[in-house]
């Protein structure tokens, strides 16, 4: 299939899409040895019971988190052909208008699941659901998950649109949903608005004495508060989960198998329901492929390396631009300025013209930080950083803020970055040797000085709930071809991991994008779409090694 090469999105249509986006990861914790290419790939050791990671030396193994139990991992059976499961997979959704959401044609609606998958005749959860109904002839229902975890799918469906091409906007009704503890789907409450304005301002100061008492005091705080505030929803939302609860969608839909589109952690989800579900993969697209093998530590190394890499190429290209960037020399002395400057909004917060919110050192990083999804974004970016380093930080808090998704009236529109806490301290153990984590911590931020203080914060070490997944490869054994794609400059999802996936899978087919920024489809100019538009579109399944 040949598709006009489409241009890549306009500044103005990414940025409507950034509160979204850079959400998808940036925000996870913990830390350890990543391998080379930007990764940790590989480097963890599973033999059930999630027990072991291999030290930086190689010389032992260190010990995880004891896990708990997942109530949707290891069913006796499928509850697909359960008769104690029929009530939800007998389920027609009523579709009507959307509150809150402005998207064209967009309806939306409500799917009951079991709050725990081992327990039907229990609690049930609703998850809000939304789909965009194909604007041609419609073949079927493309079900796709914007990433996080804790991106609201509904929210996203503003911006799918932009990311999703005509051709299969026209084919497919595209569908989304809030997976459980996120968004309007019994969404994870923790901190208030004002508590949150005030733990992102502190959140990436760098390691220090005073910096790790703060923390920690504002960890138990965190925990506290979910738990008081969430207690009942917080044991059940693993991935495992929301992979069930992905086929009892795919029931009401009324399709036979499931096709699908997952961005970053959209492809973790993926994965996962193609581990429990292989003989109901339809076509598959996982776009910023997350390694299943990897533990927290593992993870948490390959982004900071991978945030790291992708400031060189940012500041690079500001040293480029000449007089458009505020910073001088070559990149390691540009980076030396940068972080200079971090360093002195820590100490004196930059006027943003609000008296309560300066750009503190921590908003300043982190809204740098989420430049590096995007290059497209990088002339805003260097703008908004001249401007702060001249002295008015509001463009930058602007930035930071609609990240967060943070609105005008001061509310946040969804407790993402929490449902995301919530999520990845179920699904990915840690080392559970604190010497061993305090020192790593440390190595992380001198080795990553840029955004290592904000990566590497552990926002498990007081959570309320054990990880209940031991990390470990996927297969998929009989599924049909799925589609792993990795790009070589994504700083969230490290190349290496998609290689990863890819390798892994028994039916796994793997594209490279050789760009900068985080996932490829939507992004990378039509050469990537058209592979992936054929697939979808004429069931063309591209060319493993493919690359461009």
């Amino acid at each position: 299939m040949t598709l006009a090469a489409r241009p890549r999105r306009s500044l103005s249509r990414l940025t409507a899409a950034l509160a979204a986006t850079v959400l998808l990861l940036s925000g996870c914790t913990q830390l350890g040895e990543g391998a080379e290419d930007g990764g940790g790939a590989g480097d963890g050791t599973s033999d059930g019971g999630g027990s072991a990671q291999q030290a930086p030396d190689g010389e032992q193994d260190l010990p995880l988190d004891e896990l708990g139990t997942s109530a949707a991992q290891d069913l006796p059976g499928d509850p697909s052909t359960d008769p104690e499961y029929a009530q939800y997979y007998e389920q027609d959704i009523e579709w009507d208008d959307c509150e809150g959401v402005v998207a064209e044609g967009l309806e939306c609606g409500i799917l009951t699941v079991p709050l725990a998958w081992d327990d039907p005749g229990g609690t049930d959860i609703d998850l809000a659901v939304a789909r965009i109904p194909g604007s041609g002839q419609v073949t079927g229902s493309l079900v796709f998950n914007p990433g996080g975890p804790g991106v609201s799918g509904v929210n996203y469906m503003e911006s799918a649109p932009y990311m999703i091409s005509p051709e299969v906007l026209g084919t497919y009704d595209l569908v989304s949903f809030d997976p459980r503890g996120v968004g309007r789907s019994e969404g994870v409450q923790c901190l208030t608005d004002e508590e949150t304005d005030e733990y992102r301002a502190v959140k990436g100061q760098p390691v220090s004495a005073e910096s790790s008492r703060l923390y920690e005091e504002w960890g138990a705080r965190i925990a506290a508060s979910c738990e008081e505030n969430s207690g009942e929803v917080l044991p059940y939302l693993d991935t495992y989960s929301s992979a069930r609860d992905m086929d009892v969608l795919r029931s009401s839909l009324g399709s036979e198998q499931l096709d699908y589109l997952g961005y970053s952690y959209g492809s973790y989800l993926g994965s996962s329901y193609a581990d429990l579900y292989p003989d109901r993969v339809g076509h598959f697209v996982l776009d910023g492929a997350i390694d299943p093998t990897l533990t927290m530590d593992e993870f948490v190394a390959g982004q900071s390396e991978g945030f790291e890499k992708a400031a060189d190429v940012f500041l690079q290209d500001c040293l480029d631009t000449a007089q458009q960037c505020p910073l001088k020399g070559d990149v390691a002395e540009a980076k030396k300025q940068l972080n200079a400057f971090f360093a002195a909004a820590d100490e004196s917060p930059v006027d943003s013209g609000d008296p309560e919110r300066p750009l503190t050192g921590s908003l300043a990083r982190s809204a740098v930080l989420a430049l590096m999804y995007s290059d497209e974004l990088w002339p805003t970016g260097r703008e908004a950083l001249t401007a702060a380093m001249n002295g008015d930080g509001s463009q930058l808090l602007e930035m930071d803020d609609r990240s967060a998704e943070r609105q005008l009236d001061g509310s946040y529109r969804t407790s993402s970055a929490f449902s995301m806490t919530a999520v990845n301290c179920l699904d990915h153990p840690r080392v559970a040797d604190e010497e061993w984590a305090a020192q790593e911590t440390a190595r992380i931020t001198e080795e990553f000085p840029t955004f290592g203080s904000n990566i590497a914060k552990d926002d498990c070490a007081q959570w309320p709930q054990a990880p209940v997944r031991d990390p470990a490869p996927i297969s998929a054994e009989g599924a049909a071809p799925i589609v792993v794609i990795g790009t070589t400059g994504d700083p969230a999802t490290p190349y290496a991991w998609s290689t990863a996936l890819a390798e892994q899978l028994d039916s796994g087919v793997h594209l490279t994008w050789e760009g900068n920024g985080h996932t490829a489809y939507g992004r990378s100019g039509g050469c990537i779409e058209e592979q992936v538009d054929a697939y979808l579109l004429e069931d063309t399944v591209p060319e493993d090694g493919f690359s461009c």
